[in-house]
């Protein structure tokens, strides 16, 4: 992208919707396997990190003006790309709840 590029005009999203979708048709085949989906939750910022290094960053603004620009359009229209990781606090809560319906099963059986 050069620097004078609208980033509205960019539709990445169009570009990757069959891989979007892809990926999350083979989520849902796996969803209940937790390591298969692990595994593909690190893929993905194993490409998050590829792009941002070998593209990304070297297509970053050169001249202050230009490094201004972009700044402000990062503010104005949408942030900074973020992959978002689970919070042990809510992986611990899952486990938690998880522990409950196993008790609440014996219990009722034991009935």
């Amino acid at each position: 992208m050069t620097q004078d590029q609208d980033i509205n005009a960019i539709d990445s999203i169009s570009l990757l919707t069959d891989t979007a979708q892809d990926l999350c048709a083979l989520a849902k085949e796996n969803q209940n396997d937790s390591l298969f989906l692990l595994s593909l939750l690190r893929d993905l910022e194993q490409i998050h990190r590829q792009i941002r290094i070998n593209y990304f960053e070297s297509a970053l603004p050169q001249t202050r003006h230009d490094l201004y620009q972009f700044v402000k359009d990062i503010e104005e229209k949408g942030g900074w790309p973020y992959i978002e990781r689970m919070r042990l606090i809510d992986l611990l809560k899952n486990l938690e709840l998880s522990e409950e319906n196993v008790e609440q099963r014996l219990e009722s059986e034991e009935v």
